[in-house]
């Protein structure tokens, strides 16, 4: 039976919710209560629409996979040149300086803690880091077919290279509380990613990321 406009926009705005407690203090610390509360909801309406905490979970990671796919996340995933790839780095490390480098990335928090048992949301994120994956694969894969990037670099390995390097950099971000930390990891990434393109195509005039002198 599909939902009514209302019923839909109640289920969105329990998402939304959820979305945020999830990425602010975890998965396992957020509890229905709170995410009841926070949507200004009730109880009955959570579980019509989730059944239990784990039924919303896998709509969390959907929401934010659709996200990714239609262009409406904080993170601009499409990536159409090497200043645009420097600034896809550079939004990780400015959304999380929102947040005074308290948080991490959301996909990497509940990764995080996942069981061997969450089989449902272990592919949730399966799915979620191959959306990005494919979307920087896209760009090194349009950019060897300029001759902007090098004929023995591997796209499929420098997108993964990408999501890993903005993952630890952020971990370690939240860790320290440092924006500089995190900074200075994704300088080192982009040096290294450089390395494989032409260099009229990766020569930017004011890098996206400049490392801090000192951090948050």
């Amino acid at each position: 039976m599909k939902s009514s406009p209302k019923g839909e926009s109640t289920k969105l705005r329990i998402i939304r919710a959820a979305a945020d407690l999830f990425h602010r203090q975890g998965l396992l610390a957020t509890s229905p209560d709170e995410i009841v509360e926070a949507s200004a909801s009730g109880k009955g309406q959570f579980y019509h629409y989730f059944k239990n905490k784990e039924g919303l979970i896998h709509e969390v990671l959907l929401y934010h996979l659709q996200a990714i796919r239609d262009g409406t996340a904080p993170i601009r995933y499409e990536v159409e040149s090497w200043a645009g790839l420097e600034a896809w780095f550079s939004a990780h490390i400015e959304l999380q300086k929102q947040f005074h480098m308290a948080r991490g990335c959301p996909f990497g928090t509940a990764a995080n803690e996942i069981t061997e048992d969450d089989e449902l949301l272990r592919q949730d994120l399966v799915a979620i880091f191959a959306a990005i994956e494919q979307k920087l694969v896209a760009f090194f894969a349009r950019e060897k077919a300029h001759g902007n990037l090098a004929d023995d670099a591997d796209e499929s390995g420098l997108a993964r290279f990408c999501i890993a390097t903005i993952q630890g950099a952020m971990l370690l971000g939240k860790v320290t509380r440092s924006s500089a930390v995190a900074e200075a990891v994704v300088a080192e990434a982009l040096a290294h990613l450089r390395r494989y393109g032409r260099a009229a195509a990766v020569q930017s005039p004011k890098p996206a990321i400049e490392v801090a002198k000192g951090g948050r």
